[in-house]
């Protein structure tokens, strides 16, 4: 089974699944796990159609905390992808818009909307324009628990390390940065694998994080 079954099977009853706040843009915006599968599922056939992604393939993922990272985290896993930091051996690398790196490039929007890039340029890859025209479900071939998921890391490993990080249930508030593989496994995959839910924020306003924590109804902090 891949992470991204593993994670999101037990929690069809969660809701929101993912909720993303930009303290300096303004916004907010929320993931339902549907929701979250979708985009995932949208980014697993865009790799696995237009980039031959298989089980063990290394994608690196050079991208802030936001929902739209967590779609292509999510979608990456399913497919079987190898998560890695670096674009050494990486088939594709995922960047915020404006960032640079070799080999083949998608830039993802960031929108809060979910807006695209207006289109490929110079040979970038606008991720959000072209992934969403794919399918709304995956089906994709098994991945094994021993596949490499993170950083080195096989699924089953990814699990087992992001036992017990949280409680059961969890609600997180983070602040936490999506680094590979910490910063993922913690404030990402820790919540998800827990049967709870994460809200992450980030250009941090501290003056506003206790107002989320009982708008959000938050129970546990990662910063």
């Amino acid at each position: 089974m891949s992470l991204t079954e593993a994670l999101l099977r037990p929690l069809a009853q969660v809701k929101p699944l993912i909720t993303h706040y930009d303290d300096a843009a303004g916004t907010r915006q929320e993931l339902s796990v549907a929701t979250a599968a979708n985009w995932a599922a949208k980014t697993a056939n865009w790799l696995v159609e237009e980039h031959d992604v298989e089980p063990g393939t290394r994608l690196a993922v050079q991208l802030p905390p936001h929902w739209q990272t967590a779609g292509i985290l999510l979608g990456a896993w399913w497919a079987g992808a190898h998560v890695v930091a670096e674009p050494e051996d990486a088939a594709l690398t995922f960047v915020a818009p404006g960032n640079t790196a070799p080999g083949l490039v998608a830039a993802v929007s960031l929108d809060p909307m979910g807006r695209d890039l207006g289109g490929t340029k110079d040979g970038v890859v606008d991720f959000v324009g072209e992934s969403r025209l794919f399918g709304d479900d995956f089906f994709g071939s098994p991945v094994s628990g021993d596949t490499p998921a993170l950083a080195g890391l096989t699924v089953d490993e990814v699990l087992a390390r992001a036992k017990d990080v949280v409680e059961p249930g969890a609600r997180v508030l983070s602040t936490i940065d999506w680094s590979v593989p910490d910063g993922v496994l913690r404030a990402l995959v820790a919540p998800l694998a827990a049967g709870g839910s994460v809200v992450q924020v980030t250009g941090v306003d501290e003056t506003k994080l206790d107002a989320k924590r009982t708008s959000e109804r938050t129970t546990t902090d990662l910063f």
